[in-house]
């Protein structure tokens, strides 16, 4: 008899542990810039989280657990970034962790995480430089620089040009980009010298004009800001130099077409996110967010939204356990509205993700990749002797 009512008082304590278990918030910690010189950027990346976290409970929570997100203020300091994790995990409790916004602030949660060894999802975090160490927990879940210029290489290769001319801003994004874009020419088969670096606010691109020229380069891949685009074209035309090509990061900004009117047509670029893509879930996550926030999301709502739809599939799949999360974010696809999630296993770094190809058509950036518009032209981009003013 006593034997019995031992068991019974064990499981009732088991169901009773279970229930408050079940009735304990899932505990999801990061840090986000809400104040400082990042906020207005990183505004619309908690908004993207705070949108995740309303429909996920809205459904049922994460295996019956309530979401709860403790997401601190950075103040746009990188350098306070690691103790806000630390403190995540020691004194918050955080069941799982998601990524700060910028490579500099992940880099500081990383090393927290990596220590701790706890796993982290870095949503706004481009940079390979977070994954050159082999890390073992940190996963990204953002369209890395490396793809920038991917999509238009493709089309360069499939369009049978052979030489490309890659030119980046000093800066640390567009030198990374530059670098990749290099790499991933060099492995289609293309012809592609080293990156051509320009200084920031260059305002003569007459020295890589004249080299594109000498070398007879069928196409121009820069990466920049709007200014550097559209002081390329204001060379392009007085130089009368027209590569087969035109690539310029940035030009779909309206800044582009502003400053150099309709000499911005035909003018390829890159596109982190729009809310007409055709990705998963994007049409009721922009329906969501527009009715939640009363705007369209943008590209840093888009990355908040996807690194927490990342994070949630880890946890639904594999609990709170660090390890069998890590097994997951290493091995698993996951869709997302920023395209599909898809790490090396080795590195934690994106392989899948990669921006959509647009084309300036009438003003308007059309797409090209990864689907086309009817009214996109993507080639060739033409000599300034063949345009003609568009009609209003």
């Amino acid at each position: 008899m006593t034997g019995w009512i031992t068991r019974a008082a064990l499981a009732l304590a088991a169901a009773g542990i279970a229930a408050a278990s079940a009735q304990t918030p899932l505990v999801i910690g990061g840090s986000v810039s809400e104040t400082g010189v990042l906020a207005d950027l990183a505004a619309g990346y908690r908004k993207g989280l705070l949108l995740w976290e309303e429909q996920v409970n809205a459904s049922g929570g994460v295996g019956g657990r309530t979401v709860k997100l403790r997401l601190l203020d950075d103040a746009s300091e990188a350098i306070s970034v690691g103790k806000l994790y630390d403190r995540l995990m020691q004194l918050e409790h955080a069941d799982a962790l998601i990524g700060p916004y910028g490579s500099a602030a992940s880099m500081m949660a990383a090393a927290q995480a990596e220590r701790a060894r706890r796993v982290i999802v870095d949503g706004a975090a481009p940079s390979r430089s977070l994954h050159k160490r082999a890390p073992r927990y940190v996963f990204q879940a953002a369209i890395p620089y490396s793809m920038y210029g991917s999509a238009v290489l493709e089309v360069v290769k499939a369009a049978g040009y052979r030489k490309v001319l890659v030119a980046a801003r000093d800066d640390l994004a567009a030198r990374e980009m530059g670098d990749a874009a290099v790499q991933a020419a060099q492995a289609l088969g293309l012809e592609a010298g080293a990156v051509e670096v320009f200084a920031a606010g260059a305002a003569d691109f007459s020295p890589q004009i004249a080299k594109a020229r000498g070398e007879q380069a069928d196409a121009w891949i820069a990466f920049g800001e709007v200014r550097d685009a559209a002081q390329m074209v204001r060379s392009f035309r007085e130089l009368n130099y027209a590569p087969r090509l035109f690539f310029a990061l940035g030009a779909a900004d309206r800044k582009f077409t502003d400053a150099v009117g309709q000499d911005a047509e035909y003018t390829l670029t890159a596109l982190e996110y729009d809310v007409r893509l055709k990705t998963p879930g994007n049409a009721a996550f922009v329906k969501a967010f527009t009715a939640k926030w009363g705007g369209a999301p943008g590209p840093s709502a888009a990355q908040g939204y996807s690194a927490a739809t990342v994070l949630g599939a880890a946890l639904r799949h594999a609990g709170t356990n660090p390890q069998k999360q890590r097994e997951f974010l290493a091995a698993t696809e996951v869709p997302t509205v920023l395209g599909t999630y898809r790490v090396d296993p080795a590195t934690g770094e994106q392989i899948s993700m990669r921006p959509a190809l647009v084309q300036i058509i009438r003003g308007r950036p059309r797409f090209v990749w990864p689907t086309v518009e009817t009214k996109a032209r993507a080639l060739p981009y033409p000599q300034w002797s063949e345009r003609r003013p568009l009609k209003p």
